[in-house]
């Protein structure tokens, strides 16, 4: 019986086969949420997050700098915590910092501790939103590291635009 494209998918972006049997798979089938509570949860976490993200832009036209550090990250925070319902809080975190991730991560990362900093304690709205900026590019190029090939895309299209 040819699998149901439910399951290609559920089995690419998990990383397990389907016809995995074994009992670790059954324990583990038991204690996890299903794949469609997965699916709710990621698409909920990620629309909370885009939310969260348009709010602190909002902010921004207000000159609210530290609700716009707040809200701008924890958006961003909640939309990457949405990928935990796909693959798990832990894979995920082993996957952000395997090698070609590891960069992006620590830039990511960086820049969401250095707007929360600018916002709330410096108090400086032009760094929150240089912060905020690097912030958003370093998280498009931690997700470009997912697609394949893609970031060689993009470095092409940037080099053919400067030259």
């Amino acid at each position: 019986m040819a699998p149901s494209t439910i399951q290609k998918l559920k089995s690419a972006v998990t990383g397990k086969e389907n016809d995995e049997n074994s009992l670790i798979t059954e324990i583990s089938d038991a204690t996890t949420l299903s794949w469609s509570t997965r699916i709710k949860g990621f698409i909920i976490c990620f629309l909370l997050g885009i939310g969260f993200t348009l709010l602190g832009i909002v902010m921004i036209f207000q000159s609210k700098y530290k609700l716009f550090a707040v809200f701008y990250t924890f958006g961003n925070l909640t939309a990457l915590g949405s990928s935990f319902f796909l693959t798990g809080p832990v894979k995920q975190l082993k996957n952000m910092f395997k090698e070609k991730r590891l960069i992006a991560t620590i830039v990511m990362l960086s820049c969401i501790a250095l707007t929360l900093c600018a916002g709330l304690w410096w108090k400086n709205g032009g760094l929150a939103i240089l912060f905020a900026i690097l912030q958003y590019l370093a998280m498009t190029w931690y997700c470009l590291s997912y697609i394949p090939y893609a970031r060689n895309a993009v470095k092409g299209c940037i080099s053919n635009c400067l030259a």
